[in-house]
């Protein structure tokens, strides 16, 4: 990554997110919140600063504002600034995250299958975002758990912070939609 104030931006953002988990580990929920507005925070100015294409940002911003509470807001904006765009993993993932939050299921489909390129992380996402699009519980309930298993796998110590925030997202899209599936790990807080 180029240094500059965008990618000293993004670091902040991941430091208040962890701050944030580590919050949420321990029941502290308003403190949690509010690290999470504040790395959404961080993370919004470092894409209005970063190299174009850095749409990591876009993502990292969604998931901290879903989790704070903040996702229709935030989920407006991210389709505003990528005006449709879905020409890589990462910039299809925010699209189909966004749409999901705002209630466009066709598009948050279409999204989530074009991300298949990006890896296996990017995978498992899809395949929890696709089946929630589409209304299947099973099908959601197996894709996190497998978000959930590859976060287990890792060390205690957050290292893993990127798996436990897209299994946490992937919660907060599905009760809203009646779909949670009550996820379980000693790494993650219990299903409110």
């Amino acid at each position: 990554m180029q240094p500059g104030r965008h990618a000293e931006l993004l670091a902040e953002g991941i430091g208040l997110d962890g701050d944030a988990f580590r919050a949420m580990f321990a029941g502290r929920d308003e403190e949690a919140t509010a690290r999470l507005r504040e790395a959404a925070a961080r993370y919004r100015s470092s894409w209005e600063t970063a190299p174009p294409r850095s749409y990591g940002r876009l993502v990292a911003f969604l998931k901290s504002a879903v989790l704070a509470g903040d996702g229709e807001p935030a989920a407006a904006w991210v389709r505003a600034e990528l005006d449709g765009a879905c020409d890589s993993p990462t910039s299809c993932y925010a699209l189909a995250v966004a749409a999901l939050v705002e209630g466009d299921d066709a598009t948050g489909a279409e999204a989530a299958a074009a991300m298949g390129e990006g890896g296996d992380a990017f995978a498992r996402a899809a395949e929890a975002l696709a089946a929630l699009a589409a209304g299947d519980a099973a099908r959601y309930r197996e894709a996190v758990a497998a978000i959930v298993a590859d976060f287990a796998g890792r060390d205690a110590h957050l290292t893993g912070v990127p798996i436990a925030d897209t299994a946490l997202l992937m919660e907060a899209l599905a009760e809203r939609r009646g779909l949670a599936a009550g996820i379980e790990s000693p790494l993650l807080p219990a299903a409110r």
